[in-house]
């Protein structure tokens, strides 16, 4: 299930077949449980666990269930460092509007709120994940506005001060189709602030540190027990270039 070119170990346990059967909701209700994420306690999630079925799934039961990989139900590390710097650091989007691209089950979006922003939006193609974003801030008693839909598909800035992002610099086609999107949006009046465990495709210029922390992960998730992980804020590249130089490997 790991999204990493980390030579993670397969999940312990056997595959169990899953059926997405009635609504995306009652299929995130039923296959995972109510946990809150290592580094950000203040936040309580509906996730794949040691104990749920889409734990013990392997993708190719997924696939079969027509269930596309569950990256909404782990609280992976580039996305937890970030909801524990805006939790710490609420000045970042106090009063402001605030976005969460690829926002998988809506962590940083329920930091966001939590930390005084004056309306969020989470944005997620995944339906299952946009499932997840409104169950996890119903949960959370937060309101936050789901966008099923691929915003990176506009070249159109968003009425936003803020743009977070969380862990998404793990597959080169999607690193592709959405670096030059925020480059684009961080061009302009929003703040870009990425989260990132040293994904293999993260940029190596156009960025700045904010913080950086060590992240509780899972040997079976990340093949480890922790990952370093960074906050940037993603910065326009100078004449409006799109291309980035992007590192491979740690």
């Amino acid at each position: 299930m790991t999204r990493d070119l980390d030579p993670a170990p397969e999940p312990r346990g056997p595959a169990v077949a899953l059926s997405p059967a009635g609504s995306a909701a009652a299929f995130v209700a039923r296959e995972t449980a109510v946990a809150s994420p290592p580094l950000v306690p203040e936040v309580r999630l509906h996730l794949a666990t040691e104990v749920t079925p889409l734990w013990h799934a392997t993708e190719a039961a997924l696939a079969r269930a027509g269930v596309p990989p569950p990256y909404w139900a782990f609280a992976w590390a580039g996305g937890q460092a970030l909801a524990r710097y805006l939790l710490d650091r609420p000045a970042a989007v106090a009063g402001k509007r605030v976005l969460d691209l690829a926002a998988g089950g809506g962590v940083v979006a329920i930091a966001a709120v939590l930390a005084g922003a004056a309306r969020v939006s989470a944005a997620d193609i995944d339906p299952f994940a946009a499932a997840a974003i409104a169950l996890n801030a119903a949960l959370n008693g937060v309101a936050v506005d789901v966008i099923a839909e691929d915003l990176t598909a506009s070249a159109a800035r968003g009425a936003w001060d803020v743009i977070v992002a969380g862990d998404i610099f793990y597959e080169r086609a999607m690193v592709d189709r959405m670096l030059p999107w925020l480059r684009r949006q961080a061009a302009g009046p929003a703040d870009v602030l990425v989260g990132d465990p040293g994904r293999a495709y993260c940029p190596s210029e156009g960025v700045e540190e904010l913080a950086r922390c060590l992240v509780p992960t899972s040997l079976d998730l990340e093949g480890r027990e922790t990952r370093e992980a960074r906050v940037l804020r993603l910065l326009p590249l100078p004449g409006g270039a799109e291309m980035d130089s992007t590192h491979d490997g740690e």
